[in-house]
């Protein structure tokens, strides 16, 4: 069925998805601009997932996902219309690897982006135009005669869909389909480490050369970075986020945020010679962070119900993985238009 066929049918559909990361984003959007009637169910207060922004007085903070690559033609088509539009821009920044041997500059081999004025400007401008239901967690699915019905936290429009797609971490999609649907095992193998990340403000510019550093030197932090280089960010902005190793993240993921911020700071001025306390810090754990064991494939779909599920999960641990993802999914849907 070619798209304008698909787009008359869907144009009689309601669909729902479940989560406003990329991925949903990205499949809410197609299926919206074919006729569809989407709408979309984040349990979160605003949309994007781990690409966020943390604002403060003091400035502002990245600490999620701290840039992206684009690869394939579909998302460098994307990035280059956003770009185009100021949502996002190269980050220009020194780069630099600490392992045994000390710390080191890197020499990187494609650009890496943000977005202007923090990450979270690049999912509020895909959710322009969509209809996005905030502080919405959606905690049971059910089916009756050939229609989905959801149990959500917030008021909304909760019955009569006849798609579902779900956009949300792995563990918390196996949730809502077990039972439903045979793909919920096979879903249950992708698997994610949690990371814990630290915002820290300093009054004074650290004595530290490069912006952005990997760290594989044994200790507790995997990448720390100062979010000054950003496109849109000020100089004057001595902001940093640590990124905690997966393996001390999951040692100590029920640890309070208070101790893990101390912890993290405390190493991280062991490490580069920071004498200087911050002004604000704050710790966040991310409990779904890095896709440790993908599905392998883009998307899982059941046609007989009319339900899937995508996300980075599905391909890997990438910012382009959940646009790929969502971007499957949808072309999927399209193609079995009801």
């Amino acid at each position: 069925m070619n798209a304008d066929a698909a787009g008359t049918k869907l144009a009689s559909q309601k669909i729902a998805v479940i989560g406003a990361g990329l991925a949903g984003l990205t499949a809410a959007r197609i299926l919206q601009k074919h006729g569809a009637r989407v709408k979309v169910f984040e349990k979160g207060r605003g949309v994007g997932g781990r690409m966020a922004t943390r604002r403060i007085d003091e400035g502002r903070f990245d600490h999620g996902a701290q840039f992206f690559t684009a690869r394939r033609k579909e998302f460098s088509d994307q990035v280059n219309a956003l770009q185009a539009n100021g949502v996002l821009g190269p980050w220009q920044a020194r780069w630099g690897h600490k392992g045994p041997g000390g710390l080191t500059s890197v020499a990187i081999q494609e650009p890496r982006f943000a977005g202007v004025n923090g990450m979270s400007g690049v999912p509020r401008a895909l959710a322009q135009g969509l209809d996005i239901v905030l502080n919405a967690g959606v905690t049971d699915l059910s089916r009756s005669a050939e229609h989905w019905n959801l149990e959500c936290a917030a008021e909304a429009e909760t019955s009569g869909y006849d798609t579902v797609i779900l956009a949300i971490p792995s563990p918390q999609a196996v949730a809502l389909l077990t039972g439903i649907t045979d793909f919920a095992t096979e879903v249950a193998a992708a698997t994610y480490a949690p990371c814990w990340a630290v915002m820290g403000n300093f009054t004074t510019t650290l004595p530290i050369a490069f912006d952005g550093i990997t760290l594989e030197d044994g200790g507790p932090l995997r990448w720390v970075a100062r979010n000054a280089g950003k496109p849109g960010f000020s100089s004057q902005e001595e902001n940093w986020i640590l990124h905690a190793t997966p393996d001390w993240s999951l040692a100590n993921i029920e640890e309070s945020a208070e101790a893990v911020r101390d912890f993290l700071l405390d190493d991280f001025a062991c490490r580069f010679g920071v004498t200087d306390a911050p002004s604000h810090a704050v710790a966040h754990r991310w409990r779904y962070a890095l896709v440790l064991a993908s599905a392998g494939i883009p998307y899982f779909w059941d046609p007989a119900l009319r339900i899937g599920a995508c996300g980075d999960w599905c391909l890997g641990p990438r910012v382009e993985a959940a646009f790929d993802s969502g971007l499957a999914l949808a072309r999927q849907v399209l193609g079995t238009a009801i």
